[in-house]
């Protein structure tokens, strides 16, 4: 996955209203449970056998191996409360838009006469619902990373470097060399 696949991955899960199962029994009851019952499923989602998922089920495993904690972590975060992440997306698309902070390299095409190299900058920065709402529906599709970054710089571009149009005119920013990206909504 991409930094800003990640991102917004990240930014969804923030929305949880509540914690995370903490023991491996009961993630793995929850991930059971969201998988329709299947220990079969569950079990291949894990990269287990199933005896081992229904080892965890009756107590009989109490601590995964690190790498499992990991996957069981991760598939569990994935499917956690899932209305709550669709009603803050949609909220976020609607009304609230997003929060980008990002520390990167940004180089400019502009007018002749004007300095175009590019630097690294930090910038936190709100875009409003329609940027949110283009990068929830590119995420959806599973568009590339190169994708999400066009739709984040354009973002960027009109709100922070030419302040919706009230300066620097024809201006185009290249979002590069990203060192981080945060998204919050």
């Amino acid at each position: 996955m991409g930094i800003f696949e990640d991102s917004l991955d990240r930014a969804s899960a923030n929305t949880a209203t509540r914690p995370l199962p903490k023991s491996a029994g009961a993630q793995v009851r929850f991930l059971v449970k969201q998988l329709k019952g299947s220990t079969r499923e569950t079990a291949r989602v894990l990269g287990v056998s199933q005896r081992t998922v229904e080892r965890y089920l009756t107590g009989g495993i109490k601590r995964p191996r690190p790498e499992l904690a990991a996957r069981l972590e991760g598939e569990v975060r994935r499917r956690w409360q899932p209305r709550v992440r669709d009603r803050a997306r949609k909220q976020a698309a609607t009304s609230t838009g997003i929060v980008i902070e990002t520390r990167a390299r940004f180089g400019f095409t502009a007018a002749p006469g004007s300095t175009d190299d590019g630097r690294v900058r930090l910038i936190t920065q709100h875009l409003p619902p329609a940027y949110a709402a283009r990068l929830f529906d590119a995420r959806g599709a599973e568009a590339a990373e190169e994708e999400l970054r066009r739709i984040a710089a354009e973002g960027l571009q009109e709100q922070y470097f030419t302040d919706r149009g009230r300066r620097a005119p024809g201006l185009r920013v290249e979002f590069t060399d990203i060192d981080y990206v945060e998204l919050e909504f």
